[in-house]
């Protein structure tokens, strides 16, 4: 009996797990575009796309290609003073 339990629970656990981790995006893998804010950027997303910013010693993450040439031009107005 107690066997049975385990085994559905393992079985419950795992899918529970693959779902989680589909849906589930914290914070450490998400930022805000700081040319569009309100835009949530997936890191990983915008990494791969070249999309990223390294700015007094800060990395910002853009939400498209467009936010790259405007954060370039000015890169002060969009950060946090």
């Amino acid at each position: 009996m107690c066997h049975h339990d385990h085994h559905h629970d393992e079985h419950g656990h795992h899918h529970g797990l693959a779902d989680g981790h589909r849906a589930g995006v914290s914070g450490d893998e998400t930022a805000e575009c700081p040319v569009m804010p309100g835009n949530q950027v997936v890191k990983a997303d915008a990494e791969a796309a070249g999309l990223v910013r390294d700015y007094q010693g800060q990395r910002y993450w853009l939400c498209c290609a467009g936010c790259g040439p405007a954060f370039d031009a000015d890169p002060a107005k969009y950060v946090p003073a």
